[in-house]
């Protein structure tokens, strides 16, 4: 009898856009060969309101079971502003972070009713990404059978005292890179919690076409954006950089954005905005870009960054995250900056500097090719998986 995995997750569809989410609907699918693969989810789809917009229940989506739990209570923005910025301040108590989580959602204890209820029915249950209420409230109640997939990052909200048990709970941990290993393992001291880095493979369309993309959108001269353009990502700092950019070092070279905006654009005549595209614009653009640009300092690994290196496009990172500028040295396929003067300079180069461009975009793929394919990453993944399984058999004996 084939074994039953629960991969639990905050949002998850076609229609969902997040690394966090798109990785657990690739291992979730990659996992179908081997197991019983369902996944428990919410009914939404923006990540801001947690508004339910899916109407089923219950859907099969590329061979996966997706059970889906209505939220509770919408986001309310200004509630969670206020008591996130006590956070931010160092002004918010121990005793009410629960509060700051039941704000930041989504708010699903229907969801978490139903792990319990049926705890017995998985022999599995992963957890993709820390930083959520359903993860927080969900593995407690099913510790022993837990795989936490953290997505973590030095962000402050991972010195939070209600993240103190979370990490030390889980039977099994599952990290991206090596840089999150440590950080969690200096942060925490949860030796006891084994342990395995995976990351992500890429998946690429068979026919991908820079020129195509370069035809369809009238751009020539871009660098390119992909995901969700936010402050979390360090956007509107992006913005100012590449405006500053602009009056130093005029010419036709255009910012190209991909993804849903949660903040404001600026109205710039060089940076264009294509809002959400499918796989195949964006793997398009990206293809025909000089570089990918990526100023997010928070980071746990970055899909984004290792699709462009498939592609043989090098990228430049903000050199504030560990993550990115670990990818960029020990591949040799980017660069990355720290400030607008650093970030100006940094284009400048890479723009006059295609040869170097190309062969930083050859040191990329080498990269990806090694030590990010689905095969490698899968079979680790099994390998806590059986572990977890074994050990609560030996338990119950």
């Amino acid at each position: 009898m084939s074994k039953k995995i629960c991969c639990v997750v905050q949002r998850y569809g076609l229609e969902v856009n997040g690394g966090a989410e798109l990785h657990c609907r690739q291992i979730s699918e990659r996992l179908t060969p081997f197991y019983d693969v369902e996944v428990l989810t919410t009914k939404a789809i923006d990540y801001v309101t947690w508004k339910d917009e899916y109407s089923k229940d219950e859907e099969i989506l590329n061979s996966v079971k997706v059970r889906r739990f209505s939220v509770a209570a919408e986001r309310n923005m200004d509630k969670f502003n206020e008591i996130n910025n006590r956070f931010m301040m160092g002004q918010l108590p121990a005793v009410e972070e629960k509060e700051w989580m039941d704000a930041q959602g989504p708010y699903v204890p229907e969801l978490i009713e139903y792990i319990t209820a049926h705890k017995r029915d998985y022999d599995v249950f992963i957890f993709f990404t820390y930083l959520y209420y359903q993860t927080v409230n969900g593995v407690p109640g099913v510790k022993e059978k837990a795989i936490l997939v953290p997505d973590a990052h030095d962000e402050p909200f991972l010195r939070m005292e209600i993240f103190e048990k979370l990490f030390k709970q889980p039977k099994a941990m599952f990290f991206n890179t090596n840089d999150e290993r440590i950080l969690v393992r200096k942060k925490f001291q949860n030796w006891k919690v084994r342990c395995r880095i995976g990351g992500a493979g890429v998946d690429l369309p068979e026919d991908i076409s820079g020129q195509r993309f370069r035809d369809k959108y009238g751009l020539e001269n871009y660098i390119i954006y992909v995901g969700r353009i936010d402050t979390g990502k360090n956007c509107d700092q992006m913005f100012r950089d590449f405006i500053a950019y602009k009056e130093a070092y005029p010419g036709n070279l255009k910012l190209v954005l991909m993804g849903k905006n949660i903040i404001e654009i600026p109205k710039h005549p060089d940076i264009i905005s294509l809002g959400f595209v499918d796989d195949q614009d964006k793997f398009d653009g990206i293809s025909g870009a000089k570089f990918l640009i990526l100023p997010s300092m928070f980071e746990s690994l970055s899909i984004v960054v290792l699709e462009s290196f498939s592609l043989g496009v090098p990228v430049v990172v903000n050199g504030a995250c560990e993550v990115l500028k670990s990818h960029c040295q020990r591949s040799n396929g980017g660069l990355y900056y720290k400030d607008t003067k650093e970030f100006c300079a940094t284009v400048d180069y890479m723009i006059h500097h295609q040869d170097i461009c190309i062969a930083m975009g050859k040191n990329g793929q080498k990269y990806v090719n090694q030590y990010y394919q689905w095969d490698v990453v899968i079979r680790k993944l099994r390998g806590l998986i059986e572990y977890v399984v074994k050990s609560n058999r030996i338990e119950e004996k």
